[in-house]
């Protein structure tokens, strides 16, 4: 199975956003991708032998972050992505144009830019030496490296520290796929949510949220999947489907984001960098 690199879906991400009208959300993204580039169930599912994670996905976001650096997109947070002018011109540009110009603008950026460590801390607290994957990547690791039932422990705690109350894991068997229960209070209002956590390496299947939510009638408001994975395009759309109770997903890039947000095993540092400008004309006007 031959799937493109990320310099080669730069192109189509520009043209999908164009498409969906300047502006989407990453799933949005990846589903005009999958749709525009004709990619096959088995080539969406297809996944690294190492770390488990998706490889479209990854590539797909990579293509975003380097058309960032070359100032053909920005990011409006909480996973948004905004086509830029340049990149609305650049959307009508050959391929090899596109490429040469982000590969220009990436060069220049590293010569700017300052030094970004990850580090991974030990169980006395120590720290290892720098890690030279992405942050999401060893964080995914870590957590399918988890034993499932601790898996659902971090999800209760995840729930609980996002506003949920009551949340509990069932740890029951044979319950529909459902693992846990939690209330979630908005402002007057509560909602009675059942949850299903997934620690896998692969995408999650339409019918596994099909299954989910039969199993959920009748019994809460809401439902929530939570996977270490992704979801197929169809999977998504059977979360909406027209007429059936509505089913959140969150995949394993916005797992991760949201550990960070909340800082559960994540630290983050920031760092101050000076950039020291010999201002000539001021020593020149001392004569």
């Amino acid at each position: 199975m031959t799937l493109p690199k990320y310099d080669a879906l730069m192109l189509p991400t520009l043209r999908a956003l164009v498409k969906l009208g300047g502006s989407a959300s990453i799933n949005e993204i990846q589903d005009q991708l999958t749709e525009q580039l004709k990619f096959s169930p088995e080539e969406v599912e297809a996944s690294y032998p190492k770390s488990g994670a998706a490889i479209l996905p990854d590539r797909m976001s990579w293509a975003r972050s380097y058309l960032k650096i070359g100032g053909f997109l920005t990011s409006g947070g909480k996973g948004v992505w905004i086509i830029t002018e340049d990149g609305r011109d650049a959307a009508n540009w050959p391929d090899e144009k596109l490429r040469r110009a982000v590969a220009d603008a990436f060069n220049i950026s590293q010569s700017q830019k300052k030094q970004t460590v990850l580090l991974t801390a030990t169980k006395d607290g120590d720290l290892s030496q720098p890690d030279s994957q992405d942050w999401t990547t060893t964080l995914l690791g870590k957590l399918l490296s988890i034993s499932p039932a601790a898996f659902e422990r971090l999800c209760q705690r995840l729930l609980r520290e996002s506003g949920f109350v009551k949340v509990e894991v069932t740890g029951k068997s044979g319950d529909g796929g459902i693992d846990g229960t939690g209330v979630l209070r908005m402002n007057l209002i509560s909602f009675h949510v059942l949850f299903q956590c997934k620690r896998w390496q692969g995408s999650v299947s339409a019918g596994t949220v099909r299954d989910f939510r039969g199993a959920m009638q009748g019994r809460a408001d809401k439902g929530l999947i939570i996977t270490t994975g992704t979801f197929t395009s169809d999977a998504r759309k059977e979360a909406t489907r027209d007429g059936a109770p509505a089913i959140d997903l969150i995949d394993g890039a916005t797992l991760c984001e949201l550990l960070k947000e909340r800082r559960l095993g994540i630290e983050v540092r920031e760092r101050i960098v000076e950039d020291v400008i010999i201002q000539s004309a001021f020593f020149d006007e001392l004569d």
